[in-house]
């Protein structure tokens, strides 16, 4: 008897084949000449889950492997850390003024980055219309504090949405922090250094990952390079066979303890590149490597606009992300208001659509937005990152971990940090309950062990 995986009862997002809408439309973005093939994408598509529509899946994922880049595609976006280095425009700079002390950035970066995904948490996946409803009948609008439990009744939302109830990470639920994979990727970081030093490699990256964590600790691009590696590739072919992620946000959150531990952006930007090039290519590494540089900048400067540049000028300048991230910032600059702003980023992407839910440059626009409107103001920043959708437990944490580290902890105040008792909890063996006070201590070490 012969016996054969039956793949197609994976979960999701290990199961390519019911993806294929994601992998065309990633495809398109990429300018990748697909469009010849949407037919096949979509039959195959609209197939019975079962064996034969796995194996036209694999013909369709070879395929996309060898497409060509259609002619006159506006972007250069290598995946490659030279080709990257080569695309630069190291013309933008960032002020050096600090005037906080280092051990209040490190405190105030992790805190930062744990209580701004504790705001976003319990409306994860929530669509941004659910969102601010919860808050309008909540008299939490515009947002200026956590989300209560106790606080909600079940005719606040659509029926549809009401899932997100069961939620058990609202303020008055927990003891501690909860774990959470923006969080366990910060800690995991933190262990990796610890075994390995600044000069890990992928192959370091993805041995952690296993050391550490289970499959189910993974999502999205992350589980598929998980199984990938497992499987026998290595990267970057754990970031390319199979993956329709491949630009997903999921690197964009694992890049905050390289900006902490180093004030070299360039250095801080390689080592975030390390990391996410085992799941991600293109603008899903730029994501990483431009928050990680971003907290490297605001060791020294406490400028927003000066924190973001440079971080912008670890990325090719020939991306769509730094594209997308400069019309922003030019338009701040040339007065277009806080309404109007993130308005724009909606019309560009669909909340309700996942691609553009999960995908980087969506929740980055958000994240620079957030900094430059809510200049400066912690609170008022990662309720601004929250209460307008898309990843939110993902960019409120984001905010919250730069703007900690380029003001320190004591601009974060109180009602965000007591209630999480100085405790994260995470998914990561042997560290699921974790003082914050000893990562922090940890951190300084690392900081003066490598520097």
């Amino acid at each position: 008897m012969k016996f054969k995986p039956t793949p197609y009862n994976f979960h999701i997002w290990e199961n390519y084949a019911g993806e294929l809408p994601t992998e065309y439309r990633q495809c398109l973005e990429e300018g990748l000449a697909v469009e010849e093939y949407k037919d096949i994408f979509d039959a195959v598509a609209n197939l019975k889950n079962d064996e034969v529509k796995e194996q036209f899946a694999s013909v369709i994922a070879d395929l996309v492997h060898d497409l060509p880049t259609v002619e006159n595609y506006e972007y250069n976006e290598p995946s490659d850390l030279e080709g990257i280095k080569a695309l630069r425009n190291l013309s933008l700079n960032s002020n050096t003024s600090p005037t906080v002390s280092l051990e209040k950035k490190i405190e105030g970066a992790w805190y930062g980055r744990i209580c701004g995904c504790l705001l976003g948490k319990p409306v994860e996946c929530a669509w941004t219309s659910s969102i601010q409803e919860v808050l309008k009948k909540t008299n939490n609008f515009p947002m200026t504090r956590y989300i209560k439990r106790s606080e909600l009744t079940d005719d606040m939302l659509p029926e549809n949405e009401r899932w997100f109830f069961n939620n058990t990470s609202f303020v008055d639920m927990i003891e501690c922090a909860p774990f959470d994979d923006d969080t366990n990727y910060t800690v995991m970081a933190q262990c990796l250094l610890d075994e390995c030093g600044t000069s890990f490699t992928p192959w370091h990256v993805l041995e952690a990952w296993v050391k550490y964590q289970g499959r189910n600790a993974y999502c999205t691009a992350e589980r598929v390079a998980y199984r990938n590696f497992l499987g026998g590739y290595l990267p970057p072919y754990t970031a390319i066979v199979r993956n329709p992620y491949r630009e997903w946000i999921g690197a964009q959150i694992r890049g905050d303890y390289y900006g902490y531990i180093t004030s070299n952006p360039e250095l801080a930007a390689e080592m975030a590149w390390r990391d996410a090039s085992i799941s991600h290519i293109k603008n899903g590494i730029y994501g990483e490597m431009l928050i990680s540089a971003m907290l490297a900048c605001a060791h020294n400067c406490e400028d927003i606009l000066g924190v973001i540049y440079g971080g912008l000028a670890q990325i090719p300048s020939t991306s769509r992300l730094y594209a997308q991230a400069m019309e922003v910032i030019e338009d701040y600059k040339n007065g277009v208001n806080q309404e109007e702003a993130f308005k724009k980023i909606h019309t560009k992407y669909d909340y309700k659509n996942k691609h553009d839910w999960c995908h980087t440059i969506s929740n980055a626009l958000i994240v620079i937005a957030s900094l430059l409107y809510g200049k400066g103001e912690y609170g008022r920043s990662i309720c601004m990152a929250v209460e307008t959708g898309f990843d939110t437990d993902c960019n409120g944490a984001t905010v919250g971990s730069i703007l900690g580290m380029m003001y320190g902890i004591d601009k974060i105040g109180k009602e965000w940090t007591e209630v999480i008792n100085g405790t994260l909890q995470t998914q990561i063996l042997g560290h699921e309950k974790s003082s914050v006070d000893a990562l922090v201590q940890k951190t300084l070490e690392h900081i003066e062990k490598f520097n």
